[in-house]
């Protein structure tokens, strides 16, 4: 063969050779797994004492700090994730968790904190601060939180990170099989998080996630999560998380039978003299509801109009007295008065010791006049009233709207937990500053008050209260609308001798009157002993704790035999 012919079948050869090599090295390169390791702190991205949150398999975006060597979570995630029941003071520094028979306090940076039952305090010792404040942050110590909600955590170091389990249910577990590496990504050149040996137990995260290039997402119970080979593991089986907290329970103040509260308008004590001659007109009433007091100012103070002959009187009869407190005072403002501790407690030990001045059987909360901004005061309040009272021996009963998207602040699931009776007003449907005529309580507005209350609140905890008024609209020849109120028989009167016949509606189940006068066109949906009955049918049918009825004096007689069929 030709020199130059070998030669170059040489080279060929060679480079071939070395292409080969090449492709080889390449190959083998792409199939070596990477041995760079990212160190959990460049993981988890956290500075000094700051405490990564693990919320069951989830990385959380609020950050934890590390205080003398203990865990403290913000604020805002205790009530958000895991207790709703802690409540803050951002005016005072004061923290409160209220049990059914407790509220417990603690100010800002003391391990000091107190207990009160009624309206004593006790003080008792912690072992470290159980709230901090930083500027406008404040963290609360995990340990005092788990003692109160139910949830688990473990704390580890380096980083410092604490996993917090609080959702229970049935997860998806496996185990390594082979040791391995548990990677950043689902891919061999991603960096090393932890390297895992056989018998590492691993919950698998985002399940409707398909495997990846082999990898399946996990997470260790030291929270690092990542991806594994599915090969390195064993068959996966599902496990029950369980709880062992015992959710505290509210006992409620219940009466056997139905409730039959009538609510009596007191505006002096003359009024209060008056008792008899209403009560002797009524039948099968066993709760009379006197407007006795209100708030006075800010602070806290009340107005009363209280009267122990009264009591006396009316416990003679068979009647249990629930004392009502209004909020009417329009110098006083609720976001003030509710949002700082020391006023909701100088507002409820005042009622308290009314109620045990005048012997009470119960105080009955009507405030209409709560800002969407204090809601969370409010429930508050009534959380701490809701103590005093049980450990008195005192019916707490509050009034209600009824349910709607603009009144939800007013938290009436939880109110159906803490108090003893929800009372609906299920009138005003149509009101004095209505921009239009229409009844004071439809039975659609019955009906839906009845059914919208009974999707957050036990029946045995449900009163409906009912309009023992109605309304005469005028609508004037300007276009101008106003109206008046009328109890039933001046209402009844007032049809008679306008000449005029009242229809019945059935669908608004009331009677319906309308006639023209010197130019004006008057209105009226009039309620009386048919319309009350329409009323008390759908009260019975749900079977809720009874009816209360604004107000004494309003009814004809002979609307009692009406009610009463209705509370057996």
């Amino acid at each position: 063969m030709d020199r130059k012919v070998r030669l170059a079948v040489i080279g060929i050869g060679s480079a071939l050779v070395l292409i080969a090599i090449i492709i080889i090295l390449a190959i083998v390169k792409m199939l070596t797994p990477s041995d760079e390791v990212m160190p959990l702190s460049e993981y988890y991205q956290i500075e000094d004492k700051e405490v990564v949150l693990i919320l069951q398999d989830q990385i959380y975006e609020e950050k934890g700090i590390l205080i003398d060597g203990k865990v403290y979570i913000d604020y805002d995630t205790v009530i958000q994730e895991f207790n709703h029941r802690f409540y803050w003071d951002y005016n005072e520094n004061v923290l409160t968790y209220t049990l059914p028979d407790e509220i417990i306090r603690a100010d800002a940076s003391s391990s000091t904190y107190t207990v009160t039952k009624s309206m004593i305090e006790t003080e008792r010792e912690y072992e470290y601060p159980i709230a901090e404040v930083f500027v406008d942050r404040v963290y609360l110590s995990l340990d005092f939180v788990q003692q109160y909600s139910d949830l688990t955590f473990q704390y580890y170091k380096d980083p410092n990170r604490v996993v917090i389990d609080y959702k229970w249910g049935d997860y998806l577990y496996t185990e390594v099989s082979k040791a391995t590496q548990l990677r950043y990504e689902p891919d061999i050149k991603s960096p090393i998080l932890l390297e895992l040996p056989v018998g590492t137990g691993l919950v698998y995260v985002d399940t409707e996630e398909a495997p990846e290039k082999g990898f399946i997402k996990v997470m260790t119970e030291d929270g690092v999560k990542g991806y594994i080979k599915k090969k390195a593991t064993k068959e996966s089986a599902y496990q029950t998380l369980e709880s062992t907290y015992q959710e505290p329970e509210y006992s409620a103040q219940s009466r056997s039978k139905k409730i039959n509260l009538v609510f009596h308008q007191v505006f002096n004590q003359d009024a209060n003299a008056g008792l008899e001659d209403l009560i002797d007109d009524t039948k099968g009433v066993n709760v009379v509801s006197p407007t006795w007091f209100s708030i006075d100012d800010v602070s806290g103070t009340i107005t009363s109009l209280a009267s122990e002959k009264y009591v006396t009187r009316a416990n003679a009869r068979g009647l249990e007295v629930w004392a009502l407190v209004n909020d009417f005072n329009t110098e006083v403002n609720m976001k003030q008065l509710l949002s700082y501790t020391s006023r909701r407690d100088t507002l409820s030990n005042a009622l308290i010791e009314k109620a045990l001045d005048y012997k009470l059987n119960g105080i009955n909360i009507d405030f209409e006049k709560i800002p969407s901004e204090a809601g969370v005061d409010y429930i508050q309040f009534l959380r701490e009233l809701s103590v005093k009272c049980r450990n008195n021996g005192i019916v707490l009963s509050v009034d209600n709207y009824v349910p709607s998207p603009y009144t939800e602040y007013y938290d009436r699931e939880e109110q159906g937990k803490v108090v003893d009776y929800l009372i609906a007003m299920a009138y005003d449907e149509y009101h004095g500053n209505s921009e239009e005529a229409g009844p004071v309580a439809s039975i659609g507005f019955v009906s839906d008050a009845v059914n919208n209350m009974l999707k957050v609140v036990p029946k045995e905890k449900i009163i409906i209260a009912i309009p023992f008024y109605t309304r005469l609209w005028k609508e004037g020849a300007d276009g101008s609308l106003s109206s008046e109120t009328y109890a039933m028989s001046p209402a009844a009167e007032l049809i008679k001798n306008n000449g005029v016949e009242a229809k019945w509606d059935d669908v608004k189940g009331c009677y319906y009157v309308e006639y023209n006068k010197d130019g004006d066109t008057y209105k009226m949906w009039q309620e009386e002993d048919k319309s009350i009955e329409e009323k008390m049918k759908v009260i019975y049918d749900a079977d809720v704790a009874g009816v209360a009825e604004w107000k004494l004096g309003l009814e004809n007689e002979s609307v009692w035999n009406v009610i009463i069929r209705y509370l057996n």
